[in-house]
């Protein structure tokens, strides 16, 4: 049986990788797949490495990682649309791969007529499975998929609700990554955050507030691809919110509507909703204690070395444990401040393998009392490290799937 799982990295991460490794882009697509999977981003190659414990042949390209999916056409002598060229090749590679099963974790840049499409030209494929963890803006893409797969409960219920075959799988933890970390290491940083801090409707609004707090009580340091206001643009809001208000006030009065539309300077402001501002950048308290976003074998070299490290969910999965990080962060050692979900107690035993708070003063003062017991917070490390490597790799996440995958096909 063959997967081929079709994914994209985030382009700043791709960006780093490729500046750190100028002379990769022009070697062989077999080098840059090789160095790409042994930086451990995402879920890298952890599904082939799983998944050929049990008689699977396995592929996961990078649609997006522009020079690597470029050389793997030269050399195959694959043509492509350089407008197209993220979807060509990947057709291509499916093509030439021929496999069962599509897997797919981009519900965003590749579509439901690009499935379709898939299918079309390779008459092997006998399921298409899709995952689904964060919210989402065209849902026509999962009528493409024969069967979603998603982390959070209460997202699994609105697939359901609207018709669709959804399964329930947790993320996981590939233990190959501990060879690559110094087990040894000091734990230089007493508190970390690692992770996104983004501002979209169903993102990480509950989260910033909570970041805001802990800066200003705790020494939490942040590591994040923040978003923050150019020099122009802070120069410039004053005066677009003059303008903004003129042209209301000009609305307001007979014939004020056609009069702003015919000026091209202001005709812009006539349709904005709202008064320019800045809500759409994270807290300029966060921005000042964070740093630059850690990916791949930096964020787990980060997390290794805190003493405690933050976790906080998606606005989506407000009742739910369901994030990588729980395992990210337990799988390497680290002792885990992570908020209450009603069903973590099935993932980890709450104050015993990771330690829960339910409200910001709660963390701050768990925070503190592990920071004053370190015998207690390297017990609860070593517990969370345990269950981790027990229950929750990819070895036992492709168990689980595999049957599902059996029965969907049977």
């Amino acid at each position: 049986m063959r997967i081929i799982r079709i994914t994209t990295n985030y382009p700043s991460y791709l960006k780093q990788f490729y500046a750190k490794r100028p002379e990769l882009k022009e070697k062989s697509y077999d080098m840059q797949y090789e160095a790409l999977m042994a930086d451990c981003y995402g879920w890298a190659d952890f599904w082939t490495h799983a998944f050929g414990k049990l008689g699977y042949e396995v592929w996961e390209p990078v649609g997006n990682a522009e020079p690597m999916q470029k050389a793997w056409a030269r050399e195959k002598g694959v043509s492509y649309d350089e407008k197209n060229w993220l979807t060509d090749i990947i057709t291509a590679q499916v093509k030439h791969f021929q496999p069962d099963i599509i897997f797919a974790n981009d519900y965003s840049t590749y579509s439901a007529e690009f499935f379709h499409h898939l299918r079309s030209e390779c008459p092997s494929i006998q399921l298409v499975m899709g995952w689904c963890g964060a919210p989402y803006s065209d849902a026509s893409v999962f009528k493409a998929y024969d069967l979603v797969l998603s982390n959070i409960p209460n997202l699994i219920s609105h697939f359901r609700e609207n018709g669709h075959q959804c399964e329930y799988m947790r993320h996981a933890f590939e233990p190959r990554i501990l060879d690559k970390l110094n087990q040894n290491s000091t734990q230089l940083t007493t508190f970390s955050f690692v992770g996104s801090v983004n501002k979209g409707s169903g993102f990480h609004n509950q989260r910033e507030q909570l970041l805001k707090k802990l800066v200003q009580e705790t020494e939490l340091q942040i590591w994040s691809d923040l978003r923050q206001p150019s020099t122009q643009e802070l120069q410039l809001l004053p005066l677009k919110q003059k303008v903004y208000d003129i042209v209301k006030a000009a609305k307001s009065v007979p014939g004020g509507q056609s009069l702003v539309t015919t000026l091209p300077k202001i005709r812009n402001y006539a349709k904005l909703e709202y008064r320019p501002d800045l809500s759409q950048y994270v807290d300029t308290a966060i921005a000042a204690r964070s740093y630059p976003a850690l990916f791949s074998l930096s964020m787990y070299k980060k997390l290794r070395e805190s003493q405690i490290t933050l976790n906080t969910h998606i606005d989506t999965s407000a009742q739910y444990a369901s994030n990588m990080r729980l395992y990210e962060a337990t799988g390497v050692g680290t002792c885990l401040l992570t908020d209450w979900k009603q069903n973590l107690h099935e993932v980890f035993e709450p104050d015993v393998e990771v330690v829960t708070y339910r409200s910001a003063e709660e963390a701050i003062e768990k925070f503190r009392y592990l920071l004053a017991h370190d015998d207690e917070r390297r017990k609860i490390a070593t517990a969370g490290q345990c269950r981790t490597l027990r229950s929750h790799t990819f070895d036992v996440r492709a168990q689980q799937l595999h049957r599902r995958i059996q029965k969907t096909l049977h």
